[in-house]
């Protein structure tokens, strides 16, 4: 992988996973020396990350990780809403039998809270992938990627801490897909992506780093 590759990746991923916090500034030399490279590679990926929308450019003063708004936040559920049942609709369609069973990995979890992280992810993406539609499918992982910051703040809203209510919500999924059920895997998909919501933006009023921004 070309370095620039590598460090764009390495640091979308901090970004993601809040090792980078949301609202902290960046400086190319600090972030050179955290992954001991020079600064062109530093650069360029942080030009890439502004593009999307996950490094904000400070004039005269570096950068900083765009903060996580309510109103971004909610543009993104929202653009979920819209995407993902058209994707779990498109599996239900024209995805081969094979492809719906491969699903059954993700009928069970064991592990810590980063660990759910990543069978979430996982799980949403092998939904997008199932689709068969390559721009819808690209078009989701990149929404299923950023959440993934979201899903940090919003996961202490569970209760108790306990993912098994959201792992059995998979389940239903992947039981309707199967059965190539449409109607009853869009209703759960769709509550699905509602709880969400639900969880999330409340956790987002609370947390200290969190902003309210709406361009005009």
């Amino acid at each position: 992988m070309l370095l620039r590759e590598d460090i764009y990746d390495r640091l979308r991923s901090d970004i993601l996973a809040c090792r980078l916090a949301p609202g902290g500034e960046m400086r190319e030399q600090d972030l050179a020396e955290r992954y001991d490279v020079s600064r062109q590679p530093v650069r360029d990926a942080l030009l890439r990350l502004q593009r999307e929308h996950l490094v904000t450019v400070q004039p005269r003063q570096g950068y900083r990780v765009t903060p996580i708004s309510l109103s971004d936040a909610r543009d993104l559920l929202r653009f979920r809403l819209a995407l993902e049942p058209a994707c779990v609709a498109e599996a239900i369609e024209s995805a081969p039998d094979s492809v719906l069973k491969s699903l059954d990995e993700f009928r069970r979890f064991s592990g810590n809270h980063e660990d759910f992280i990543a069978y979430n992810r996982s799980f949403h993406t092998a939904l997008a992938h199932a689709s068969g539609n390559r721009r819808m499918a690209t078009a989701l992982c990149d929404l299923i990627g950023q959440a993934d910051r979201l899903v940090r703040v919003s996961i202490s809203n569970l209760k108790g801490h306990d993912p098994a209510k959201l792992v059995a919500e998979h389940v239903a999924l992947i039981d309707a897909m199967q059965k190539r059920e449409t109607r009853t895997a869009a209703r759960i998909i769709k509550a699905h992506i509602g709880a969400t919501e639900k969880r999330v933006l409340p956790a987002l009023k609370r947390n200290a780093v969190i902003v309210e921004e709406r361009s005009s």
